[in-house]
Formats: C-alpha cells, sequence, structure tokens
C-alpha cells in the first residue's frame, strides 16, 4: 500500500504536499463561509459563481496548459506556481483582515488563482510520473490521492474552528505558510534522481496532436465522460454539504468543517484501497460512479444532522475510488511524452466542468432546497454507471493495442478474442 514512499523524492514530495494541501482545504472553507454566511445572507448561487471562476480556466486553457507541462521543466514550473498561489492567498487575507473585501473582490481572486491552477494542475499532477518508475505510478498517484483527502480531514475542521475563532482572514495568511512547506521540498527533491522522461519536441501542431491522441483512445474518452458527468454535476461539495447544513439543519461554520472531515474519513479509504491495487481498471471507474450516486441519493434522504453526517462517508469512499481510478488509468496508459496534454485535457474536463456544474446545483439548491442539489449529485454518478456499462457490454469482445514506436503516431488494432 505504501511502497512508493520507499523513494526519497516522493516521500519528500508527499509530506510537502501533505502539509500544503491542508492548508489549501483550510482555505477553501474559509472561502466557501465567508462568501456563504459573510459577504451574502446564504446565497449558495455565490458559492457556485466563485467555484465556477476559480475553476473555468481549466477550460480555457487547456490547449497551451498541458503543452507547458509536456515542454518546460516540471519541477519549477510547480515552484512558480505554488509561490503565485501563495502571494494571492496573501493578498486576499490582508483584505479580509482590513475588513475591505467585497463580494466582488473575491470574485477577482478566485479568477486569479483559477488562471494559476489552470497552469499548475497539470504540471504537478505528471510531475509524479517523475518522482517514481512506472510500475510504481498507480500507488504514488493514489497516495497522491490521500495526501489530498487526509487535508481534506483535517483541513476543514480546522478551518471552521479558526473561522468561528478569528476570521477566516487569518485563515488565509496561515495557509500562506503551509505553500512554504510545499516550495521547501520542491527545493530539497534531488533533480539527479528524477526520471528523465521525453519531453514534447518543438515544432507546430503539437497542440492538435494531444487532441487526436485523445480522440484515438476510446478507453479514455469514456473515462472522460464518466469524469466530465460526475465533476460537473456530482463533485460540489461545498455547494450542497454548506446548504444541507445550514438550512436543513440548522447548523454554523464548526458543523460545516465537521461535515467535510467525516466525509474525508471515507474519501481517504477509498483511496488507500486503491493504492492496494496494482493497476486501475475501467470497471472500478465505472462501479464507483454508480456507487457514487446511490450514495449522495442516500445523503439526500438523511433525516437529521448526524444521519447526514454519516451517509458523507460513502460519498467520500466512492468519490475517491473513481478520482483515483480514472488518474492514474489516464496517466499509466498515457504515452509519456503526451502525458502532460492528455492530463490537461483530464484536468480541464474533470474540473473545469464546475463553471457548468457548480452554479446549476447551487441555483437548485437554492429554488427547491438543498436535498435537490444532492439529487443532481445522484443522478449524475448513476447516469455515468449506465452509459459506462453499455459501453463495456458493447466493447466486451474487443481488445486494444497500442503501437508505441513512433511518438507521434497512434496505431489501434482490434482483436475479436
Amino acid at each position: 500500500m505504501f511502497r512508493s514512499l520507499a523513494v526519497l523524492n516522493f516521500r519528500i514530495w508527499f509530506v510537502g504536499a501533505l502539509v500544503s494541501n491542508i492548508g489549501t482545504w483550510m482555505q477553501r472553507t474559509a472561502q466557501d463561509w465567508l462568501v456563504y454566511d459573510i459577504l451574502t445572507e446564504q446565497n449558495a448561487s455565490a458559492m457556485g459563481i466563485v467555484m465556477a471562476l476559480q475553476l473555468g480556466p481549466q477550460l480555457l486553457l487547456v490547449p497551451w496548459s498541458g503543452l507547458i507541462a509536456d515542454t518546460f521543466n516540471r519541477k519549477k514550473l510547480v515552484m512558480a506556481t505554488q509561490s503565485s498561489m501563495a502571494f494571492l492567498a496573501l493578498a486576499l487575507g490582508l483584505m479580509v483582515i482590513t475588513g475591505v473585501a467585497e463580494l466582488w473582490h473575491v470574485y477577482g481572486f478566485a479568477l486569479a488563482l483559477g488562471l494559476v491552477s489552470a497552469i499548475d494542475a497539470p504540471a504537478r499532477t505528471t510531475f509524479v510520473s517523475e518522482l517514481v518508475q512506472d510500475d510504481y505510478l498507480p500507488n504514488a498517484v493514489a497516495l497522491n490521492s490521500a495526501s489530498f483527502n487526509g487535508a481534506r480531514m483535517l483541513g476543514p475542521a480546522v478551518a471552521g474552528a479558526l473561522t468561528a475563532w478569528v476570521g477566516p482572514g487569518w485563515v488565509f495568511i496561515i495557509n500562506v505558510a503551509t505553500f512554504a512547506a510545499m516550495i521547501v521540498a520542491l527545493l530539497k527533491i534531488r533533480s539527479d534522481k528524477l526520471r528523465k522522461l521525453p519531453k514534447s519536441p518543438k515544432g507546430k501542431g503539437r497542440i492538435r496532436e494531444g487532441f487526436r491522441y485523445v480522440r484515438y483512445r476510446p478507453d479514455i474518452v469514456m473515462v472522460l465522460i464518466t469524469i466530465f458527468l460526475v465533476g460537473t454535476f456530482g463533485f460540489n461539495f461545498a455547494v450542497f454539504i454548506a446548504s444541507m447544513a445550514v438550512t436543513e439543519y440548522g447548523k454554523a461554520a464548526g458543523a460545516f468543517g465537521l461535515l467535510s472531515s467525516i466525509m474525508a474519513v471515507g474519501s481517504v479509504s477509498g483511496a488507500l484501497l486503491a493504492a492496494r491495487r496494482e493497476r486501475p481498471r475501467l470497471r472500478f471507474i465505472f462501479g464507483a460512479a454508480g456507487a457514487f450516486g446511490l450514495a449522495c441519493l442516500l445523503a439526500a434522504l438523511a433525516p437529521n444532522y448526524w444521519m447526514f453526517a454519516i451517509a458523507l462517508v460513502p460519498v467520500g469512499l466512492a468519490a475517491l475510488t473513481l478520482m483515483t481510478s480514472a488518474n492514474g488509468y489516464v496517466q499509466t496508459t498515457t504515452d509519456p511524452v503526451m502525458r502532460g496534454r492528455v492530463m490537461a485535457v483530464y484536468m480541464a474536463i474533470f474540473m473545469g466542468g464546475t463553471p457548468i456544474g457548480a452554479p446549476v446545483v447551487g441555483a437548485v439548491a437554492d429554488v427547491m432546497g438543498a436535498r435537490w442539489g444532492l439529487g443532481v449529485a445522484a443522478a449524475s454518478g448513476i447516469m455515468a454507471a449506465v452509459i459506462g456499462l453499455v459501453w463495456v457490454v458493447r466493447t466486451k469482445h474487443l481488445r486494444i493495442r497500442f503501437d508505441r514506436t513512433a511518438a507521434r503516431k497512434l496505431h489501434i488494432s482490434y482483436d475479436g478474442s
């Protein structure tokens, strides 16, 4: 389960990422509460807009962000993006502490953070493949997810308590210090021990090449469809957890953070279970999508706060099984020279669908109630599972073989066995 931690560079990365991720979840929780309960009168649609602005650039910059990750030194690229995000957290924190922050300021900072994150995401995701060898990569991807969601257990709970005690502005300032942990870790990673993966050769048509590669990989296309449906309409956790906590159960900031941490218990379990598997499989992806839909349906029907909290554990378990399996499958089955561009498409669809889904789910929660917002999430998971099942049934006698002898060409053949 933890075999990748035997690699020194990955161990350094894991610790730095864990600390940084705790701060990131603290800021996300504090920002959600700042918008939902301080700058607005419990407006779920405003939260959806913030999420859309923060994640929308993933869609707009996908042609270039993946190419950047495939072309430049990823270690230096991640250091630059992490430093930029630390500066943005500092600036927003100072504005909130001094009392000058308004809703439109948060919108602006969310957009700026989204632009930097669009470059950071494919570079940071594919950098893991330079830290470990290929047979360790699925495990490293799973442990990376466990780190992210282990932080998700602690970060929201700490942020909820700090937000109630000193206010969200100081939470943003604390997050600046956690970014420093990632930067120090990157400085300590030994560059001479990194794997030398092929970079994209210079020339025209490299962006089109990435899209063409995805187009002729039907298995990856199906994974992207699943991720789009669930990521767009299902993974709006901040919207439906906040609306359920406040409007359905009458709770405050501390309870909101606790719910996020409880869901993360299931998330970490899902990530660790994925780490035990030698390689991710399509059946885990489609099965986890269906399980996510059913778990969200149970959560939507929860009669009280604690039953809702318990129902969030299988929601987190299914969500992380889906995310980790999909991420690992796409990374491990993609040619290294194409990995940055393919993962940029993946991250754009996964995160960039939020500008569509978050406002929709927020509006449904505002107009029809928080339970119906969760119903949208449930429908997305069930629909993704059905589509995946139909595809598997139709192609169960097909095997796809990829000829990687030429880095810029893809050959697909089928046999009927």
